[in-house]
C-alpha cells in the first residue's frame, strides 16, 4: 500500500520576492494549504543578518552566501567565456540582496505587453497592484497613483538632505535639458530624480520581510521549508501534481492541487525543460520525452546591460555621515539614435561605491540600456536537476544596441566633464567590472587594510592622485580615448558591458496559439494543467526599470487570478 503523500492545495517553488507574496496572499483564507519551498536560507522576522538589514546594497560584499555559488553566464554572442552572476538563493530573492531600488517603469512598457498579447496586463490593469503593494512614504496623498497601506515601503532621501555633490550633479543636469521630475512612479517624463527605494527606518525591507512576518507565518495552514532544492515536478497525464524536493540528504515528495513555478528567469524554464515542457531540439538533445513542445521555454531572455564610468570625489563633497544611502540622483533620458524609445537610458549615481577607504572617496555613475532589443537563451547543460542551465545573454547583440548605449556613455561623460562638477570631483575614468574587482571588494580583513591604506594614499598629492586612477582605479582606456573613436568605444562596450541582474521574459504570457507564448495572461502552462509560472518568466518584454517591484505587481495580480480560479471552479487549478 503506497504511503500517502504530504498535499497542499498550492506548493510554491522558489521563495523570492513573487513566492514571498504569493504564499502571503493564498494563506490569507484559512481554508487554502500553502507550501512554499526555498533553496537558500531563511530569514526569520528580527534575526536578518546585519548586511542583509543594512540599507546600502552590502550583501554582494559578503560573498556568495546568499547568491548561486556555481551559476555563470556566456555574456556576449561572439565571444567565449563565461562570467558569475548574482542571483540571489535566500527568502526573498533578489529583494534580499539588490540595490533596492524600487522603479515601476513607465506605462508604455505594460502597454507593450498587451500589444504582445498578454491581455489585461495594460498600465491602468496592473497599476492598481502596484499600488496594492506598497506605502510610499513621500507620495501617498496622490491617492490615484500611490499606495498608503500595503507592505512595502518606498523611500527617497529628501533633496534638502542631499550633500554638495548630488545637488551639483543635479544642477549640471539640469543645464542638460533634464528637469526634475519628483516622483519617478508617477511622472514619466525625461528627468532626473531622488530615486525611491524599498527602505523604512534606514533599514531595507524585502519581501520575506514585507510579506513573511511572525503573523503570517504563524499561519497554521502555511509551511515554509528553506535550504531545499527542488529536483522534479510529478505529474498525472497533462496535470501536474506535485513535486519533490531534496532537504540534506532526505528527498520528499509532496501532493499539490496546483504547482507555482516562482524559481527566477533562469531556473523556472530549465525546470520545465526537464519536465518535458520545452523546445524540441532542447528535448531531443538531451534524450528527454517531450511533454508539450513549448518553444518559447527559454527563450526571450531579457537584461538591461550597463556600465559604469567613476570619479575621484574631492573632500568637502563625500558622502557625509549622517547619510545611509549614497545614491541621492538617477536619470531617466533618451538616446539620440534613430527610432530610439523614450527613455530608453537610466542612470543611477552614487557618491559613495564601497564600503572600504577607496569606495568612500570615489563616486559611481553607473547606466544601462534602459530599453534594450537585444535577446538571450536558456538551454540545458544535462538532465541533473543540481546542475546549473546555460545562459547565453548575448548582451549588445541586437542592431542599435552598442550604438544607443554609447550615446549614454557620451552624456554622462559630457556632465562629468562639466566646469561645475569639477568643483565636486577629479579625474573621472571608466571601470570594466571584474573578478579582481569583486574580490578586492569582499569584506575580509585583509581588504579592509589594503584598500583603507590606498584610499589614504588619494588624499595625498595630487600628482599621486592622479596616477592612481589612471593606473589602479581604473582598468580601462581613458575616457578622452573613447570620445575620440566612435567605433573603439562601441567596441569597448561590446565586449565588456555587464548584466543589470534584471533576467526576465524565459516564459512570456501570451495566448494559446502564439508559439512564442509559454504561459497565459494567468500564469498557466498552456497545455498543462495545475502547473504555473508566476516569476519575471512570464514578463512579455523588459520594463524600463528595475524589476524587483515589477515582479512583486505580477505575483500580487496572479494571486488575485489564482483565488478567482479556485472560487470559479470549486478547485485549485
Amino acid at each position: 500500500m503506497q504511503p500517502t503523500l504530504p498535499a497542499y492545495d498550492y506548493v510554491i517553488a522558489g521563495g523570492g520576492s513573487a513566492g514571498c507574496v504569493m504564499a502571503n496572499r493564498l494563506s490569507a483564507d484559512p481554508a487554502i494549504t500553502v507550501l512554499l519551498i526555498e533553496a537558500g536560507l531563511d530569514m526569520p522576522p528580527g534575526q536578518e543578518p546585519a548586511e542583509i538589514r543594512s540599507p546600502v546594497p552590502s550583501v554582494i560584499f559578503h560573498g556568495t552566501r546568499y547568491m548561486w555559488p556555481d551559476l555563470r553566464v556566456v555574456p556576449f554572442r561572439d565571444r567565449d567565456g563565461d562570467r558569475f552572476y548574482e542571483q540571489a538563493r535566500v527568502l526573498g530573492g533578489g529583494s534580499s540582496i539588490n540595490a533596492q531600488v524600487g522603479n515601476r517603469g513607465i506605462p508604455d512598457d505594460y502597454d507593450e505587453w498587451e500589444r504582445l498579447g498578454a491581455a489585461g496586463w495594460g498600465w491602468n490593469d496592473v497599476l492598481p497592484y502596484f499600488r496594492k503593494l506598497e506605502h510610499d512614504l513621500d507620495f501617498a496623498g496622490n491617492s490615484e497613483m500611490h499606495g498608503a497601506d500595503g507592505p512595502i515601503p518606498l523611500y527617497r532621501v529628501p533633496r534638502e538632505q542631499w550633500p554638495v555633490f548630488s545637488t551639483t550633479l543635479a544642477g549640471v543636469a539640469e543645464k542638460a535639458g533634464l528637469r526634475d521630475i519628483g516622483d519617478q512612479n508617477a511622472v514619466f517624463d525625461d528627468g532626473y530624480f531622488s530615486p525611491a527605494y524599498t527602505n523604512e527606518h534606514d533599514q531595507r525591507v524585502s519581501a520575506s520581510m514585507a510579506y513573511l512576518p511572525a503573523t503570517v507565518r504563524a499561519r497554521p495552514n502555511l509551511t515554509i521549508v528553506t535550504e531545499a532544492m527542488v529536483t522534479s515536478l510529478t505529474f498525472d497525464g497533462m496535470r501536474a501534481v506535485g513535486l519533490t524536493y531534496v532537504v540534506g540528504d532526505c528527498t520528499i515528495e509532496v501532493a499539490a492541487g496546483e504547482v507555482l513555478l516562482a524559481l527566477g528567469a533562469l531556473h523556472t524554464p530549465a525546470m520545465l525543460m526537464r519536465a518535458g515542457i520545452g523546445p524540441a531540439a532542447v528535448l531531443a538533445q538531451h534524450d528527454i520525452a517531450p511533454r508539450v513542445i513549448s518553444e518559447g521555454v527559454g527563450k526571450n531572455l531579457r537584461d538591461h546591460p550597463g556600465t559604469h564610468l567613476c570619479a575621484l570625489v574631492k573632500p568637502h563633497a563625500r558622502m557625509p555621515a549622517r547619510l545611509k544611502k549614497s545614491g541621492h540622483v538617477a536619470f531617466r533620458f533618451t538616446s539620440r539614435q534613430e527610432g530610439a524609445l523614450p527613455s530608453d537610458l537610466y542612470m543611477h549615481c552614487g557618491v559613495s561605491s564601497g564600503w572600504h577607504g577607496v569606495g568612500k572617496r570615489v563616486a559611481y555613475f553607473y547606466f544601462w540600456l534602459n530599453k534594450s532589443r537585444s535577446t538571450g537563451e536558456v538551454v540545458l547543460r544535462d538532465k541533473d536537476p543540481l546542475s546549473r542551465p546555460i545562459v547565453r545573454m548575448n548582451l549588445l547583440s541586437a542592431d542599435g544596441d552598442a550604438e544607443r548605449l554609447a550615446d549614454g556613455f557620451r552624456f554622462i561623460a559630457g556632465l562629468l566633464r562639466d566646469q561645475a562638477m569639477s568643483s565636486v570631483i577629479e579625474r573621472p575614468f571608466a571601470v570594466r567590472f571584474s573578478p579582481f574587482i569583486r574580490f578586492m571588494n569582499q569584506v575580509r580583513a585583509p581588504n579592509r587594510i589594503v584598500m583603507n591604506a590606498l584610499g589614504r594614499l588619494l588624499d595625498g598629492p595630487a600628482w599621486l592622485r592622479r596616477w592612481l586612477a589612471a593606473h589602479v582605479l581604473s582598468n580601462a582606456p581613458g575616457i578622452d580615448e573613447f570620445l575620440g573613436d566612435p567605433e573603439r568605444l562601441k567596441h569597448y562596450l561590446k565586449t565588456n558591458v555587464m548584466s543589470v541582474s534584471h533576467v526576465t521574459c524565459t516564459c512570456r504570457m501570451g495566448a494559446a496559439d502564439d508559439q512564442k507564448a509559454v504561459v497565459d495572461v494567468a500564469g498557466r502552462v498552456h497545455g498543462i494543467m495545475g502547473l504555473r509560472v508566476i516569476d519575471a518568466s512570464v514578463m512579455p518584454s523588459l520594463p524600463r526599470a528595475n524589476t524587483n517591484l515589477a515582479v512583486m505587481m505580477i505575483a500580487e495580480k496572479l494571486a488575485v487570478a489564482i483565488l478567482h480560479d479556485r472560487a470559479t471552479e470549486g478547485v485549485a487549478g
